[in-house]
């Protein structure tokens, strides 16, 4: 017998797809490598590199991303200050490599990507290591800026979050040439 989304998660799903479609080409794509490299899904190397530098580029992202299990392990059940500083340093720490790689440009990328790397029980960290890592010095002043402003007062501040996990994970899609479609 088939299995049946539930029409709530179907719509859930489908929200996912639009919030992902409304950003950059830039920042689709290195959601997809990320989540690639963080999962292990392909060979980001071969997959994404277009050069020597991002050929570094992602190395050093896979380097980084060997922190994620880890992340996993430490998450805090609460706000004990004794809990999530282990957790929160190799966080902020991940999050600024991310941030200084220029493709995620607002709070919603971050958090869309990250909500998948690490899973929805992260939802209430996201917004104190988003501010972390996006007002450290290693980033344009520029940049810091932009990051800093697409974080809205509701996410800075809200009193609860979902504990659903995401839904859509967005992978390599392959060009298709429309000239050899059969018509």
């Amino acid at each position: 017998m088939a299995s049946r989304m539930k029409p709530a998660e179907g719509a859930m799903t489908l929200a996912e797809m639009k919030e992902f479609a409304g950003f950059s080409a830039a920042t689709q794509r290195y959601i997809r490598r990320a989540l690639d490299i963080g999962f292990e899904r392909e060979d980001a190397l071969e997959r994404w590199s277009r050069d020597v530098v991002e050929a570094a580029s992602i190395r050093a992202q896979a380097r980084m991303y060997e922190r994620i299990p880890e992340l996993r392990a430490l998450m805090p059940d609460d706000s004990d200050l004794d809990s999530i500083e282990p957790f929160m340093a190799p966080l902020v720490t991940v999050s600024a490599f991310d941030l200084g790689q220029g493709r995620l440009t607002s709070f919603s990328a971050y958090r869309f990507l990250y909500e998948r790397l690490v899973g929805a029980e992260v939802r209430p960290w996201l917004p104190s290591a988003f501010c972390s890592a996006a007002a450290l010095p290693h980033l344009h002043p520029d940049l810091r800026r932009k990051l800093l402003q697409s974080i809205s007062e509701a996410a800075a501040t809200a009193s609860g979050w979902s504990n659903r996990q995401p839904a859509f994970f967005p992978q390599w899609v392959e060009k298709v040439d429309a000239a050899a479609l059969p018509h």
